[in-house]
């Protein structure tokens, strides 16, 4: 038994690395052309027609910001409780409000990865990938916490025998 649970501890770490630095990649990623480009990331998310005109410009420049300071968090593999869970938050957001303009049948550039105005329309595979980065944060932050608050084996042995 001892040998399987080092096998298992071995896997979940390692899946838990691999989450991490794709997430990382992700986050620096998605932030790099929105820093460089603030103007038409501004517009990006102008046409999602959901902020206030007042909020356009302030989350175009804060969001990037946020994006690269949480991916950079995450590839150095720190504060990672608050790390993963405002990954896991920013995706639930992403997935929705792509979810919304794709319901509404906007035409609009996503301006995840490159704020071009013609650039990475949004459709159904825009809504699958994150909804696949989502899951990757969701997973992240619950592995993140299950190691705060004890071993996975021990919780489920818990649970079982309870």
């Amino acid at each position: 038994m001892p040998q399987q649970k080092l096998s298992h501890d071995i896997i979940l770490t390692i899946g838990y690395h691999f989450t991490r630095l794709v997430m990382a990649g992700v986050f620096i990623y998605a932030s790099i052309d929105k820093i460089i480009h603030p103007d038409l990331f501004a517009e990006a998310v102008y046409n999602y027609q959901v902020l206030p005109g007042y909020l356009v410009n302030l989350t175009a420049l804060i969001l990037p910001w946020l994006e690269l300071t949480l991916g950079t968090c995450l590839l150095i593999n720190r504060w990672m409780a608050g790390a993963s869970a405002l990954a896991a938050v920013l995706m639930a957001l992403f997935v929705g409000l792509t979810f919304f303009n794709l319901a509404r049948g906007l035409d609009i550039s996503c301006g995840c990865f490159s704020t071009g105005p013609n650039e990475n329309p949004i459709s159904v595979l825009t809504l699958a990938r994150d909804i696949l980065f989502l899951i990757f944060s969701l997973g992240l932050a619950g592995w993140v916490y299950v190691r705060k608050t004890g071993n996975v084996m021990e919780i489920l042995e818990e649970n079982q025998g309870g």
